[in-house]
Formats: C-alpha cells, sequence, structure tokens
C-alpha cells in the first residue's frame, strides 16, 4: 500500500507542475488556442476534444494499475538499461557535408541529419543531455553531446514528429531557432514553437494524408502514426504523424513514434517501393505495446512499407522503456535475416550515403 500512496503523490506533484506550466517552465509549451484550435477542431482526426488514432489504441495494457506500474517503472532498479561506456561515434562535422548528395546521419534517440534533394533537413532534433520539462530528469547516456547547435548549418527544413520531450526539445527549438527556415509538423505542434518565439510565417501544420511542396524537387507527405500526444497530463490535444519524403530521385520515410498497425501496409501501397525507411525501434514494453512497435514489429512493418533499407532509431541514448539498451538491436538484427531489406547500422555521427547500396556497417553494438 506504501508504494501505492508515494506514487499517487507523486502523480499529483506532476499533476501540480503541469497545471502552471508558464510559471515554472516555457519548455511545457501552449496547446492550440483561437484561430489555431479552430483548424485543429476541423480535422476528422479531432473529436470529443482531442485526437484519436485510426485504430483504439489503449495507451497501457499491462496488468497492474497505472500507478503500480508507473512506479515500478521509476524506482525499479534494472541492469544494463544505459551502456557501461559511451556508444561508439563518428565526429562528423555535419557542415562539411556536400549538400548535393543525399545523405543521413543518425544523432542519437530519434534525431536525424538529411541531405535530400539539396535540402538541408533536421528531423526531431534534442541536442539537450535531457528529454523531460526539467534537466535533472532523464538524462542522456554518457557521451552522446557531439552536436551543438552553434555547430550546425543552416536547417533548410525542420521537420517535428510530435511534441513529446524526446523529440520536441525547447532548449534546442530556442538554440536553433535563427538557423530554421521552414518548419513542417502536424497539427497543433506549431503551437509550441509559436509560444516559444517562432515566426509563424515559416511554421506549416498539416493534417495526415495531406502535402506540403518544399521546393520543384521535393515533397513531404504527413501521413498516419499510431501513437499519441502531450507535454502534460492532458494528452491528444496536438497530432502525431510519421513522413514521406518524395524528391525526382528518391523516397524517404520516417516513422516517427507509433505502434504497429495496418497503416504501414497502407502506405507501401500508396506510395510503392520506399529506398530507405527510419523506423521507429526502441522504448517498447507489454505494458504499452500499441504505442511502441516491438523489433520484430519494425522489421514486419518495413516489410510492408516495401523499404529497401532500413535504419533502426528511438534508441541508443535515452532509457524510456525497461528492456537493456542493446536489445532492440540485437533482436532487429535477427527479425531482419529473411527480410527482403537491407538493415542498415550506423554509428552516431556515421554518414549513410543513400546511393551507395553496397555501402556497410558494423554490428557496434556487440
Amino acid at each position: 500500500m506504501k508504494p501505492l500512496i508515494l506514487s499517487v503523490v507523486l502523480v499529483m506533484l506532476v499533476a501540480s507542475a503541469a497545471s502552471f506550466p508558464f510559471v515554472l517552465n516555457a519548455g511545457f509549451g501552449q496547446l492550440p488556442q483561437g484561430e489555431q484550435l479552430n483548424e485543429v477542431e476541423k480535422s476528422p482526426h479531432y473529436r470529443d476534444g482531442k485526437f484519436h488514432n485510426a485504430l483504439p489504441t489503449p495507451g497501457f495494457t499491462g496488468k497492474k494499475n497505472m500507478l503500480a506500474a508507473w512506479w515500478n517503472f521509476l524506482f525499479t532498479k534494472r541492469e544494463n538499461t544505459r551502456p557501461q561506456q559511451p556508444l561508439p561515434m563518428v565526429q562528423t562535422d555535419l557542415a562539411s557535408l556536400p549538400v548535393e548528395q543525399d545523405t543521413l546521419v543518425w544523432m542519437g534517440h530519434s534525431s536525424w541529419y538529411l541531405h535530400l534533394a539539396g535540402k538541408r533537413i533536421l528531423i526531431d532534433p534534442v541536442l539537450s543531455n535531457y528529454a523531460a520539462p526539467f534537466s535533472f530528469l532523464n538524462k542522456a547516456f554518457a557521451g552522446n553531446e557531439a552536436w551543438t547547435a552553434e555547430s550546425m548549418p543552416e536547417i533548410d527544413l525542420l521537420i517535428i514528429s510530435h511534441d513529446h520531450y524526446d523529440h520536441l526539445d525547447h532548449a534546442t527549438i530556442k538554440a536553433l531557432m535563427p538557423k530554421i527556415k521552414r518548419v513542417i509538423t502536424p497539427l497543433g505542434v506549431g503551437s509550441h514553437l509559436r509560444y516559444w518565439g517562432m515566426d509563424p510565417a515559416i511554421i506549416d501544420e498539416a493534417d495526415w494524408q495531406q502535402k506540403v511542396p518544399v521546393s520543384d524537387d521535393l515533397m513531404v507527405h504527413v501521413l498516419p502514426a499510431r501513437h499519441f500526444s502531450g507535454r502534460g497530463l492532458k494528452r491528444n490535444q496536438t497530432l502525431w504523424a510519421s513522413f514521406m519524403f518524395v524528391s525526382g530521385h528518391r523516397k524517404i520515410y520516417y516513422s516517427g513514434d507509433t505502434g504497429y498497425g495496418p497503416h504501414f501496409k497502407a502506405i507501401g501501397e500508396q506510395f510503392g517501393a520506399v529506398d530507405l525507411a527510419i523506423m521507429e525501434n526502441g522504448q517498447y514494453d507489454e505494458d504499452w505495446k500499441y504505442i511502441h512497435m516491438m523489433p520484430e514489429q519494425s522489421a514486419q512493418a518495413a516489410q510492408e512499407l516495401n523499404a529497401r533499407a532500413v535504419l533502426p532509431g528511438h534508441a541508443g541514448r535515452f532509457v524510456l522503456a525497461k528492456h537493456t539498451w542493446d536489445d532492440p538491436y540485437k533482436r532487429l538484427a535477427a527479425a531482419s535475416r529473411d527480410k527482403s531489406f537491407r538493415l542498415l547500422t550506423p554509428r552516431l555521427g556515421e554518414p549513410v550515403f543513400a546511393a551507395d547500396n553496397a555501402q556497410e556497417f558494423s554490428a557496434w553494438w556487440e
């Protein structure tokens, strides 16, 4: 009974903090209001005051009650959730990479830097060493801090998949803001950016199955995902999404955070063969099995997308689940052996050249 009481107190403290975001911490952001809320409410995926997945998607599926599960997750000591030494890293100067060469660089967790169709694209950047509303929570793995806002080049396009702290970081956005030329987010997420001082004129918010032209040679399609949103206790006031980047030479897919679902097969049928898919692969658990994929599901989803190559993400920097830090890589490697796609496993910072179908990578987690 004592752990349950302490859990209730903890949740009440978090709720109290979330009730006063503008007093305690601007990083909580701001939910859609006024005209922006009117646009959100027009979405066919928004009803009863919140966004919904295409399928019923319970966030918690465990046998324990949610408070007990949170207590267990937060305070039960587990072995090997963090690597004993820094992960191997290639110190790539992103600003020196030739923009005319289609290239992808994993920056840890779900942060990606891309060159595509002559554009510099940044996806879900978290340059801070934490993924939480406060810097003393959810610290990153040691030695994972190779990039700073000062070292980043100008960003032609920023993509934010949803508003969770491990994908949308207040400090990172504020530091990068002078370098960002344009932003594409799902509906509602732009409200946080505007609250933090970003020019509304550069922000495009889109619903699922809408597309945003970036240039004559690059189109960004905002597509479904199976997840949820929220930076406080009020969930699903902003949308979550996956993305397809289509240029004259290439199609690159980014899954964002998502559980497994029929949207993968539908996207594969909609777009045909995908040259490269960046797939969620980490932070999974049976207690929340509908909002994050198991590695075997990530492999199956990539197959259904008709992906020729797969880059795994959403691991390698933060502890947001109960599995060991290397479990996602071991299981995805095993699940990919009988699949038609190539599994690409670059080290942190190691460039992946999209046109090089023979580029090889090591099993660096072993």
